[in-house]
Protein backbone atom coordinates (compact mmCIF):
# COMPACT_ATOMS: atom_id res chain seq x y z
CA UNK A 1 0.00 0.00 0.00
CA UNK A 2 2.73 3.02 -1.13
CA UNK A 3 2.51 5.78 -2.87
CA UNK A 4 5.54 7.98 -4.45
CA UNK A 5 5.70 11.40 -4.88
CA UNK A 6 7.81 12.53 -7.66
CA UNK A 7 9.20 16.29 -8.03
CA UNK A 8 10.29 18.05 -10.96
CA UNK A 9 11.33 21.96 -10.79
CA UNK A 10 11.99 23.34 -13.84
CA UNK A 11 12.69 26.53 -15.05
CA UNK A 12 9.01 27.61 -16.01
CA UNK A 13 7.27 25.52 -13.28
CA UNK A 14 7.34 22.92 -10.14
CA UNK A 15 5.21 19.83 -11.26
CA UNK A 16 4.35 16.74 -8.92
CA UNK A 17 3.28 12.92 -9.71
CA UNK A 18 1.73 10.78 -7.56
CA UNK A 19 2.90 6.80 -8.25
CA UNK A 20 1.03 4.19 -6.77
CA UNK A 21 3.24 1.02 -7.36
CA UNK A 22 -0.03 -1.52 -6.16
CA UNK A 23 -1.71 -0.14 -9.68
CA UNK A 24 1.48 1.15 -11.03
CA UNK A 25 0.07 4.17 -12.22
CA UNK A 26 -0.04 7.86 -11.39
CA UNK A 27 -3.28 8.58 -9.49
CA UNK A 28 -2.52 12.52 -8.97
CA UNK A 29 -0.93 15.36 -10.52
CA UNK A 30 0.21 19.45 -9.70
CA UNK A 31 1.69 22.12 -11.13
CA UNK A 32 2.42 25.49 -9.60
CA UNK A 33 4.38 28.11 -12.10
CA UNK A 34 7.23 30.41 -11.03
CA UNK A 35 8.95 33.07 -13.26
CA UNK A 36 12.65 34.28 -13.53
CA UNK A 37 14.08 37.55 -12.42
CA UNK A 38 13.29 40.31 -14.84
CA UNK A 39 15.27 42.93 -16.08
CA UNK A 40 18.34 41.52 -16.15
CA UNK A 41 21.38 42.52 -18.45
CA UNK A 42 21.36 40.31 -21.36
CA UNK A 43 22.91 36.84 -20.75
CA UNK A 44 21.89 36.75 -17.15
CA UNK A 45 19.26 34.52 -16.41
CA UNK A 46 18.52 34.03 -12.22
CA UNK A 47 15.34 32.84 -9.98
CA UNK A 48 14.47 33.12 -6.72
CA UNK A 49 15.07 29.65 -4.43
CA UNK A 50 12.43 30.95 -2.43
CA UNK A 51 10.14 30.82 -5.21
CA UNK A 52 10.72 27.04 -6.03
CA UNK A 53 10.40 25.83 -2.30
CA UNK A 54 6.83 28.12 -2.55
CA UNK A 55 5.96 26.15 -5.65
CA UNK A 56 7.26 22.90 -4.00
CA UNK A 57 4.86 23.54 -1.12
CA UNK A 58 1.86 24.41 -3.47
CA UNK A 59 2.05 21.07 -5.50
CA UNK A 60 2.51 19.20 -2.25
CA UNK A 61 -0.59 20.85 -0.73
CA UNK A 62 -2.44 20.17 -3.93
CA UNK A 63 -1.65 16.23 -4.34
CA UNK A 64 -2.13 16.00 -0.76
CA UNK A 65 -5.51 16.72 -0.82
CA UNK A 66 -6.15 13.96 -3.75
CA UNK A 67 -4.35 10.67 -1.81
CA UNK A 68 -4.23 9.09 1.07
CA UNK A 69 -1.31 10.72 3.17
CA UNK A 70 -0.77 7.60 5.20
CA UNK A 71 0.27 5.71 2.24
CA UNK A 72 2.85 7.85 1.34
CA UNK A 73 6.23 6.54 1.41
CA UNK A 74 8.83 8.56 -0.27
CA UNK A 75 9.80 11.35 -2.16
CA UNK A 76 12.33 12.15 -5.26
CA UNK A 77 12.84 15.21 -6.63
CA UNK A 78 13.99 16.33 -10.14
CA UNK A 79 15.61 20.03 -10.66
CA UNK A 80 17.27 21.93 -13.43
CA UNK A 81 20.54 21.31 -13.68
CA UNK A 82 24.12 23.58 -13.14
CA UNK A 83 22.05 26.39 -10.85
CA UNK A 84 24.33 27.67 -8.24
CA UNK A 85 22.59 28.16 -5.33
CA UNK A 86 24.53 30.26 -2.66
CA UNK A 87 23.93 29.49 1.07
CA UNK A 88 25.71 31.40 3.91
CA UNK A 89 26.65 29.37 7.40
CA UNK A 90 22.88 29.44 8.96
CA UNK A 91 21.50 27.85 4.94
CA UNK A 92 19.99 31.22 3.87
CA UNK A 93 19.98 32.44 0.54
CA UNK A 94 22.63 34.69 -0.01
CA UNK A 95 21.40 36.03 -3.97
CA UNK A 96 19.22 34.39 -6.22
CA UNK A 97 20.38 31.48 -8.20
CA UNK A 98 22.05 31.50 -11.24
CA UNK A 99 20.38 29.23 -13.92
CA UNK A 100 21.60 26.54 -16.30
CA UNK A 101 20.88 29.19 -19.51
CA UNK A 102 22.92 32.54 -17.49
CA UNK A 103 25.69 32.69 -20.42
CA UNK A 104 27.03 35.75 -18.23
CA UNK A 105 30.36 33.41 -17.16
CA UNK A 106 32.11 33.44 -20.56
CA UNK A 107 35.48 35.26 -18.63
CA UNK A 108 35.16 32.79 -15.62
CA UNK A 109 35.22 29.58 -18.18
CA UNK A 110 38.59 31.31 -19.81
CA UNK A 111 40.28 31.49 -16.43
CA UNK A 112 39.81 27.93 -14.91
CA UNK A 113 40.42 26.34 -18.30
CA UNK A 114 43.16 28.59 -18.48
CA UNK A 115 43.97 27.84 -15.06
CA UNK A 116 43.71 23.83 -15.75
CA UNK A 117 46.12 23.95 -18.80
CA UNK A 118 43.89 24.46 -21.39
CA UNK A 119 40.60 23.01 -22.70
CA UNK A 120 41.99 19.31 -23.29
CA UNK A 121 44.25 19.66 -20.26
CA UNK A 122 40.47 20.22 -18.88
CA UNK A 123 38.42 17.27 -20.39
CA UNK A 124 41.26 15.24 -19.24
CA UNK A 125 41.11 16.53 -15.60
CA UNK A 126 36.98 16.30 -15.33
CA UNK A 127 35.68 14.87 -18.60
CA UNK A 128 34.36 17.75 -19.61
CA UNK A 129 34.71 21.58 -21.23
CA UNK A 130 34.26 24.57 -18.53
CA UNK A 131 31.13 25.97 -20.23
CA UNK A 132 28.77 28.93 -19.45
CA UNK A 133 26.07 27.09 -18.37
CA UNK A 134 27.94 24.93 -16.17
CA UNK A 135 28.41 25.37 -11.69
CA UNK A 136 32.19 25.80 -11.38
CA UNK A 137 32.25 29.41 -13.22
CA UNK A 138 29.00 30.95 -11.76
CA UNK A 139 31.16 30.31 -8.30
CA UNK A 140 34.24 31.88 -9.69
CA UNK A 141 31.80 34.81 -10.78
CA UNK A 142 30.06 35.36 -7.76
CA UNK A 143 34.27 35.43 -6.74
CA UNK A 144 34.78 38.69 -9.01
CA UNK A 145 31.66 40.15 -9.29
CA UNK A 146 30.16 40.34 -5.59
CA UNK A 147 32.78 40.00 -3.06
CA UNK A 148 30.77 40.71 -0.11
CA UNK A 149 28.55 37.80 -0.92
CA UNK A 150 31.40 35.47 -1.70
CA UNK A 151 32.83 36.07 1.88
CA UNK A 152 29.38 34.64 3.20
CA UNK A 153 29.38 31.65 1.25
CA UNK A 154 29.70 28.45 3.32
CA UNK A 155 27.40 26.06 1.52
CA UNK A 156 27.27 25.63 -2.49
CA UNK A 157 23.72 23.26 -3.80
CA UNK A 158 22.23 22.88 -7.18
CA UNK A 159 18.69 23.66 -7.45
CA UNK A 160 17.45 20.35 -6.54
CA UNK A 161 19.44 19.82 -3.65
CA UNK A 162 18.39 23.26 -2.09
CA UNK A 163 14.84 21.39 -2.47
CA UNK A 164 16.01 18.58 -0.58
CA UNK A 165 17.67 21.02 1.92
CA UNK A 166 13.95 22.50 2.60
CA UNK A 167 12.71 18.85 2.34
CA UNK A 168 15.07 17.93 4.89
CA UNK A 169 17.16 20.45 6.56
CA UNK A 170 20.28 18.36 4.78
CA UNK A 171 23.08 19.54 2.79
CA UNK A 172 23.66 16.43 0.10
CA UNK A 173 24.50 15.88 -3.20
CA UNK A 174 24.67 13.12 -5.49
CA UNK A 175 26.58 11.72 -8.70
CA UNK A 176 24.18 12.68 -11.19
CA UNK A 177 23.10 16.25 -10.64
CA UNK A 178 27.04 17.18 -9.23
CA UNK A 179 28.60 15.56 -12.64
CA UNK A 180 26.86 19.03 -14.22
CA UNK A 181 28.66 21.30 -11.87
CA UNK A 182 32.17 20.98 -14.00
CA UNK A 183 33.87 20.79 -10.48
CA UNK A 184 33.83 16.75 -10.95
CA UNK A 185 36.22 14.65 -12.38
CA UNK A 186 33.25 12.12 -13.48
CA UNK A 187 35.68 8.93 -14.34
CA UNK A 188 36.51 8.69 -10.50
CA UNK A 189 33.06 10.26 -9.44
CA UNK A 190 35.08 12.74 -6.70
CA UNK A 191 35.48 16.23 -6.50
CA UNK A 192 38.05 17.45 -8.83
CA UNK A 193 40.79 19.31 -6.78
CA UNK A 194 42.28 21.18 -9.79
CA UNK A 195 39.19 22.74 -10.17
CA UNK A 196 38.72 23.52 -7.05
CA UNK A 197 42.04 25.15 -6.75
CA UNK A 198 41.53 27.04 -10.04
CA UNK A 199 38.52 28.99 -7.92
CA UNK A 200 39.31 29.16 -4.10
CA UNK A 201 40.75 26.54 -2.32
CA UNK A 202 37.93 26.93 0.62
CA UNK A 203 35.79 26.24 -1.98
CA UNK A 204 36.47 22.55 -0.80
CA UNK A 205 34.71 22.85 2.38
CA UNK A 206 31.58 24.10 1.26
CA UNK A 207 30.95 21.30 -1.10
CA UNK A 208 28.73 18.33 0.47
CA UNK A 209 30.36 15.16 0.34
CA UNK A 210 29.03 13.19 -3.36
CA UNK A 211 26.75 10.12 -2.48
CA UNK A 212 25.46 7.27 -4.27
CA UNK A 213 22.43 8.11 -6.40
CA UNK A 214 20.24 5.37 -4.51
CA UNK A 215 21.32 6.36 -1.19
CA UNK A 216 18.67 8.94 0.29
CA UNK A 217 18.94 12.60 1.07
CA UNK A 218 17.34 12.07 4.64
CA UNK A 219 13.48 12.09 5.76
CA UNK A 220 10.79 14.45 5.35
CA UNK A 221 10.93 17.01 8.14
CA UNK A 222 8.23 16.21 10.78
CA UNK A 223 6.60 19.79 10.47
CA UNK A 224 6.60 19.52 7.04
CA UNK A 225 5.09 15.81 7.36
CA UNK A 226 2.26 17.15 9.63
CA UNK A 227 1.28 19.82 7.32
CA UNK A 228 0.81 17.49 4.17
CA UNK A 229 -0.92 14.78 6.37
CA UNK A 230 1.81 12.49 5.64
CA UNK A 231 2.61 10.30 8.73
CA UNK A 232 5.32 7.91 9.34
CA UNK A 233 8.69 8.33 7.39
CA UNK A 234 8.64 9.94 4.24
CA UNK A 235 11.88 8.86 2.89
CA UNK A 236 13.25 11.82 0.22
CA UNK A 237 15.93 9.98 -2.02
CA UNK A 238 18.83 11.42 -3.21
CA UNK A 239 17.19 12.86 -6.50
CA UNK A 240 19.03 14.38 -9.45
CA UNK A 241 19.05 17.01 -12.36
CA UNK A 242 15.80 17.04 -14.56
CA UNK A 243 18.01 14.81 -17.36
CA UNK A 244 19.11 12.42 -14.89
CA UNK A 245 15.23 12.30 -13.26
CA UNK A 246 13.93 12.38 -16.92
CA UNK A 247 16.17 9.19 -17.92
CA UNK A 248 14.19 6.87 -15.39
CA UNK A 249 11.11 8.41 -15.81
CA UNK A 250 11.42 7.23 -20.04
CA UNK A 251 12.80 3.80 -19.38
CA UNK A 252 16.14 5.16 -19.92
CA UNK A 253 18.20 2.79 -17.12
CA UNK A 254 20.22 0.72 -19.64
CA UNK A 255 21.69 0.57 -22.64
CA UNK A 256 20.19 0.80 -26.14
CA UNK A 257 17.70 3.82 -25.45
CA UNK A 258 18.08 7.28 -26.00
CA UNK A 259 15.70 9.84 -24.98
CA UNK A 260 15.11 13.64 -26.55
CA UNK A 261 13.44 16.27 -24.67
CA UNK A 262 11.58 19.06 -26.23
CA UNK A 263 11.07 21.72 -23.37
CA UNK A 264 12.51 25.01 -22.72
CA UNK A 265 15.53 23.42 -23.47
CA UNK A 266 16.38 20.43 -25.49
CA UNK A 267 18.27 17.13 -24.34
CA UNK A 268 19.35 14.23 -26.34
CA UNK A 269 20.70 11.36 -23.77
CA UNK A 270 21.57 7.43 -23.52
CA UNK A 271 22.65 5.21 -20.33
CA UNK A 272 26.15 3.89 -20.57
CA UNK A 273 27.65 1.21 -17.98
CA UNK A 274 31.11 3.14 -18.31
CA UNK A 275 31.86 6.93 -18.96
CA UNK A 276 31.46 8.65 -22.35
CA UNK A 277 34.78 11.40 -23.06
CA UNK A 278 34.08 13.79 -26.06
CA UNK A 279 37.53 14.34 -26.72
CA UNK A 280 36.00 17.32 -28.38
CA UNK A 281 34.06 18.37 -25.37
CA UNK A 282 30.50 19.02 -26.94
CA UNK A 283 28.66 15.76 -25.14
CA UNK A 284 28.56 16.29 -21.77
CA UNK A 285 30.32 13.01 -19.95
CA UNK A 286 27.29 13.39 -17.22
CA UNK A 287 26.78 10.22 -14.25
CA UNK A 288 23.51 9.35 -14.88
CA UNK A 289 21.15 9.26 -11.05
CA UNK A 290 21.27 5.50 -11.55
CA UNK A 291 24.89 4.39 -10.80
CA UNK A 292 26.17 4.56 -13.87
CA UNK A 293 27.07 7.37 -17.09
CA UNK A 294 25.21 9.85 -19.27
CA UNK A 295 26.37 10.80 -22.25
CA UNK A 296 24.37 14.10 -22.94
CA UNK A 297 23.94 16.63 -25.44
CA UNK A 298 22.03 20.21 -24.69
CA UNK A 299 20.70 22.59 -26.47
CA UNK A 300 19.46 25.92 -25.20
CA UNK A 301 16.74 26.78 -27.53
CA UNK A 302 13.59 24.59 -28.14
CA UNK A 303 10.21 25.79 -26.96
CA UNK A 304 11.56 29.23 -26.14
CA UNK A 305 11.75 29.61 -30.13
CA UNK A 306 8.72 28.21 -31.28
CA UNK A 307 6.99 29.96 -28.42
CA UNK A 308 8.20 33.36 -29.39
CA UNK A 309 6.67 32.68 -32.65
CA UNK A 310 3.71 31.69 -32.24
CA UNK A 311 3.53 34.74 -29.68
CA UNK A 312 4.79 36.86 -32.77
CA UNK A 313 1.55 35.72 -35.01
CA UNK A 314 -0.96 35.72 -32.24
CA UNK A 315 -1.52 31.90 -32.60
CA UNK A 316 -2.48 29.42 -30.15
CA UNK A 317 -0.76 26.28 -30.42
CA UNK A 318 -3.35 24.58 -32.58
CA UNK A 319 -3.03 27.31 -34.98
CA UNK A 320 0.62 26.72 -34.81
CA UNK A 321 0.86 23.28 -35.94
CA UNK A 322 -1.83 24.21 -38.73
CA UNK A 323 0.77 26.81 -40.27
CA UNK A 324 3.69 25.11 -39.90
CA UNK A 325 1.46 21.75 -41.35
CA UNK A 326 0.86 23.76 -44.55
CA UNK A 327 4.10 24.64 -45.14
CA UNK A 328 6.39 22.26 -46.87
CA UNK A 329 9.28 20.04 -45.37
CA UNK A 330 12.57 22.28 -45.35
CA UNK A 331 10.06 25.37 -45.40
CA UNK A 332 11.47 26.21 -49.04
CA UNK A 333 14.74 26.56 -48.26
CA UNK A 334 14.22 28.65 -45.45
CA UNK A 335 17.07 28.36 -42.73
CA UNK A 336 16.60 29.13 -39.05
CA UNK A 337 19.52 29.55 -36.45
CA UNK A 338 17.71 29.32 -33.32
CA UNK A 339 20.47 30.90 -31.04
CA UNK A 340 18.03 33.71 -29.07
CA UNK A 341 19.84 32.59 -26.21
CA UNK A 342 23.28 32.11 -27.08
CA UNK A 343 24.22 28.21 -27.59
CA UNK A 344 25.34 25.60 -25.73
CA UNK A 345 25.78 22.68 -27.91
CA UNK A 346 28.02 24.21 -30.26
CA UNK A 347 28.95 26.43 -27.86
CA UNK A 348 28.26 29.68 -28.58
CA UNK A 349 27.29 31.83 -25.93
CA UNK A 350 27.27 34.78 -27.85
CA UNK A 351 25.01 33.05 -30.77
CA UNK A 352 21.91 35.32 -31.79
CA UNK A 353 19.12 33.81 -34.03
CA UNK A 354 19.37 33.97 -37.66
CA UNK A 355 16.92 33.71 -40.68
CA UNK A 356 18.91 32.65 -44.00
CA UNK A 357 16.54 32.39 -47.47
CA UNK A 358 13.42 34.82 -46.45
CA UNK A 359 12.03 35.91 -50.46
CA UNK A 360 8.65 36.89 -50.85
CA UNK A 361 7.42 32.97 -50.97
CA UNK A 362 8.58 32.51 -47.44
CA UNK A 363 7.89 35.32 -45.41
CA UNK A 364 5.16 34.79 -43.55
CA UNK A 365 4.35 32.91 -40.42
CA UNK A 366 3.62 29.52 -41.65
CA UNK A 367 7.07 29.33 -43.27
CA UNK A 368 9.08 30.98 -40.55
CA UNK A 369 7.37 29.24 -37.94
CA UNK A 370 8.22 25.04 -39.98
CA UNK A 371 11.60 26.65 -40.29
CA UNK A 372 11.95 27.65 -36.39
CA UNK A 373 10.95 23.98 -35.39
CA UNK A 374 12.86 22.88 -38.33
CA UNK A 375 16.07 24.84 -36.46
CA UNK A 376 15.76 23.60 -32.85
CA UNK A 377 14.99 19.79 -34.05
CA UNK A 378 18.38 20.29 -36.07
CA UNK A 379 20.49 21.83 -33.92
CA UNK A 380 19.60 18.92 -31.53
CA UNK A 381 20.87 16.41 -34.31
CA UNK A 382 24.27 18.16 -34.12
CA UNK A 383 24.69 16.53 -30.53
CA UNK A 384 22.65 13.38 -31.92
CA UNK A 385 25.28 13.07 -34.49
CA UNK A 386 28.10 13.25 -32.13
CA UNK A 387 26.55 11.13 -30.04
CA UNK A 388 26.77 8.22 -32.90
CA UNK A 389 30.80 9.30 -33.38
CA UNK A 390 31.19 8.33 -29.95
CA UNK A 391 29.22 4.82 -30.35
CA UNK A 392 25.80 5.58 -29.18
CA UNK A 393 23.52 5.27 -31.67
CA UNK A 394 19.81 5.30 -31.95
CA UNK A 395 17.53 2.76 -33.05
CA UNK A 396 14.48 4.52 -31.88
CA UNK A 397 14.25 7.69 -29.96
CA UNK A 398 11.82 8.55 -26.69
CA UNK A 399 10.54 11.97 -26.60
CA UNK A 400 9.38 14.47 -24.16
CA UNK A 401 8.37 17.82 -23.49
CA UNK A 402 6.36 20.13 -25.09
CA UNK A 403 7.79 19.84 -28.55
CA UNK A 404 6.38 15.78 -27.68
CA UNK A 405 2.70 16.20 -28.32
CA UNK A 406 2.58 17.98 -31.73
CA UNK A 407 2.60 15.17 -34.95
CA UNK A 408 3.75 17.71 -37.23
CA UNK A 409 6.81 18.39 -34.77
CA UNK A 410 7.50 14.21 -34.52
CA UNK A 411 7.04 13.70 -38.15
CA UNK A 412 10.26 16.58 -37.73
CA UNK A 413 11.71 14.89 -35.50
CA UNK A 414 11.53 11.50 -36.82
CA UNK A 415 13.27 13.29 -40.08
CA UNK A 416 15.49 14.75 -39.01
CA UNK A 417 17.09 12.06 -36.74
CA UNK A 418 15.95 9.87 -39.38
CA UNK A 419 14.50 6.81 -37.12
CA UNK A 420 11.34 6.58 -35.52
CA UNK A 421 10.13 8.38 -32.77
CA UNK A 422 7.80 7.65 -29.68
CA UNK A 423 6.34 10.07 -27.12
CA UNK A 424 5.30 8.54 -23.74
CA UNK A 425 2.60 7.41 -21.57
CA UNK A 426 3.04 10.11 -18.92
CA UNK A 427 4.82 12.97 -20.41
CA UNK A 428 5.87 14.27 -16.93
CA UNK A 429 9.24 12.11 -17.40
CA UNK A 430 11.64 13.85 -14.75
CA UNK A 431 8.69 14.13 -11.71
CA UNK A 432 7.81 10.45 -12.64
CA UNK A 433 11.84 9.51 -12.72
CA UNK A 434 11.86 10.95 -8.98
CA UNK A 435 8.88 8.53 -7.78
CA UNK A 436 10.11 5.95 -8.94
CA UNK A 437 13.94 6.87 -7.37
CA UNK A 438 12.25 7.10 -4.78
CA UNK A 439 10.45 3.83 -4.92
CA UNK A 440 13.95 2.44 -5.48
CA UNK A 441 15.75 4.27 -2.73
CA UNK A 442 12.97 2.83 0.18
CA UNK A 443 13.07 -0.89 -1.03
CA UNK A 444 16.74 -0.46 -0.56
CA UNK A 445 16.85 0.76 2.69
CA UNK A 446 14.17 -2.18 3.69
CA UNK A 447 16.92 -4.50 2.59
CA UNK A 448 15.18 -5.52 -0.78
CA UNK A 449 18.69 -6.21 -2.15
CA UNK A 450 17.99 -7.25 -5.30
CA UNK A 451 15.14 -4.66 -6.31
CA UNK A 452 16.45 -3.00 -9.65
CA UNK A 453 15.42 0.56 -10.61
CA UNK A 454 14.42 -0.98 -14.08
CA UNK A 455 12.48 -3.27 -12.73
CA UNK A 456 10.07 -0.72 -11.49
CA UNK A 457 10.67 1.19 -14.84
CA UNK A 458 9.51 -1.93 -16.74
CA UNK A 459 6.01 -1.61 -14.09
CA UNK A 460 5.30 1.94 -14.65
CA UNK A 461 7.20 3.20 -17.87
CA UNK A 462 5.14 3.08 -21.03
CA UNK A 463 5.50 4.19 -24.54
CA UNK A 464 2.23 5.78 -26.38
CA UNK A 465 2.23 3.51 -29.80
CA UNK A 466 -0.56 5.78 -31.26
CA UNK A 467 2.38 8.68 -31.42
CA UNK A 468 5.05 6.58 -32.67
CA UNK A 469 6.19 8.16 -35.93
CA UNK A 470 8.10 6.52 -39.10
CA UNK A 471 10.78 8.98 -41.25
CA UNK A 472 9.61 9.66 -45.01
CA UNK A 473 12.53 9.39 -47.03
CA UNK A 474 12.60 11.88 -49.26
CA UNK A 475 12.14 14.25 -45.93
CA UNK A 476 15.19 12.50 -44.71
CA UNK A 477 17.20 13.11 -47.72
CA UNK A 478 16.02 16.78 -47.44
CA UNK A 479 17.14 17.58 -44.13
CA UNK A 480 20.19 16.36 -44.40
CA UNK A 481 21.42 18.71 -47.27
CA UNK A 482 19.44 21.74 -44.69
CA UNK A 483 21.50 20.50 -41.70
CA UNK A 484 24.72 20.76 -43.41
CA UNK A 485 23.52 24.44 -44.80
CA UNK A 486 23.05 25.07 -40.94
CA UNK A 487 26.38 23.55 -39.78
CA UNK A 488 27.90 26.32 -42.71
CA UNK A 489 26.25 29.08 -41.28
CA UNK A 490 26.82 28.48 -37.95
CA UNK A 491 30.42 28.00 -38.36
CA UNK A 492 30.73 31.37 -40.67
CA UNK A 493 28.72 33.38 -38.21
CA UNK A 494 30.50 32.43 -34.91
CA UNK A 495 33.32 35.21 -35.31
CA UNK A 496 30.87 37.95 -36.14
CA UNK A 497 28.69 37.16 -32.83
CA UNK A 498 30.63 39.11 -30.21
CA UNK A 499 31.02 41.66 -31.96
CA UNK A 500 26.71 42.18 -33.21
CA UNK A 501 25.95 40.84 -29.23
CA UNK A 502 27.88 44.05 -27.98
CA UNK A 503 25.88 46.04 -30.19
CA UNK A 504 22.41 44.63 -28.32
Amino acid sequence: MSLFIGIDSGTQSVKAVVVDLDTNTVVAEARAPHKLIDGLPVGHMEQHPHDWTAALDAVLSDVAGKIDGSRVRGIGVSGQQHGFVPLDENGDVIRPAKLWCDTSTTEECAIITKKLGGEKAAIRKTGNLILPGFTAPKILWLKRNEPANFKKLRHVLLPHDYLNFFLTGNYFMEFGDASGTALMDVRKRTWSKDVIKAIDPKLADWLPPISQSHEAAGVLRPELAERYGFTGEVVVSAGGGDNMMGAIGTGNVSPGVVTASFGTSGTIYAFASKPVIDPQGEIAAFCSSTGGWLPLLCTMNVTTVTEQIRALFGQDHLALNAAVSAAPAGAGGLVCLPYLAGERTPNVPAGSGVLLGLTQKTFNSGYIARAAMEGVTMGMNYGLRRLAALGVKAKEIRVTGGGAKSSVWRQIMADVFGVPVVAMMEDEGAALGGALQAAWCVALREGKKKTKLSDLTKKVVAVNEATRTQPIKANVAKYRELQALQDQLSLALRPVFPAQRKLA
